[in-house]
């Protein structure tokens, strides 16, 4: 069992990685989706798999919105944000930076919060760092959706070690799928209509 919590804190490692470096919106979504999987099972660590299964379709169905909210827009011509260093060795760096710091402190914190499990909170806290640290570079609605929900991942798979009521559940997933539709709002908001641009 163990083995396969640290492939999944991999897995997660991988994708948040990924959706740091990707460009493409179609692969940071798909990107996301394998990562509320990996989600899922650190989550089932701790909770049963009816509730763990939660935050995977909670997950998806907010991909879906993203998704289908992105894919009614017209192609970006170019990458709007000039200022931050944009190259993929920056980022991998970046990620490189986050993972150290991650190795280093994952035993503090379980010290701190005993009974979680090296894995999980492993995992919590590549979710919360790599978020972090994408919306750190990031000013675009679609990326800044996406960093957030990175880090309510990984603090939602942390407090699934703290508290397994079924309310909490539901009020974590109502806070994805609000983001989600904030994200899609602004994602049409930002769009200019025919109206607009005539």
């Amino acid at each position: 069992m163990t083995i396969v919590a640290w492939i999944v804190v991999s897995l997660v490692l991988v994708t948040s990685t990924g959706i740091l470096v990707s460009r493409d919106w179609r692969l940071e979504l798909g990107l996301l989706g394998l990562q509320y999987v990996g989600v899922f099972w650190l989550t089932t660590q701790h909770w049963p798999l009816s509730m763990a299964a939660i935050k995977v379709v909670t997950g998806w169905m907010s991909i879906a919105t993203l998704g289908m909210t992105r894919l009614n827009l017209k192609e970006e011509s170019g990458d709007t944000e000039k200022f931050w260093p944009q190259g993929w060795f920056f980022r991998l760096f970046a990620a490189g930076i986050v993972t150290v710091i991650v190795i280093t402190t994952a035993p503090q914190v379980e010290k701190i919060i005993p009974g979680i499990g090296l894995p999980v909170i492993s995992g919590s806290l590549v979710l919360l760092g790599l978020g972090m640290l994408h919306l750190g570079m990031t000013a675009q609605p679609f990326r800044v959706i996406i960093g957030l929900l990175t880090v309510l991942s990984g603090f939602e798979a942390m407090y699934a070690a703290l508290e397994s009521s079924v309310l909490v559940a539901a009020m974590l997933s109502v806070v994805d799928l609000g983001l989600a539709l904030v994200g899609a709002y602004l994602l049409t908001a930002q769009t200019p209509t025919s109206e607009e641009s005539a």
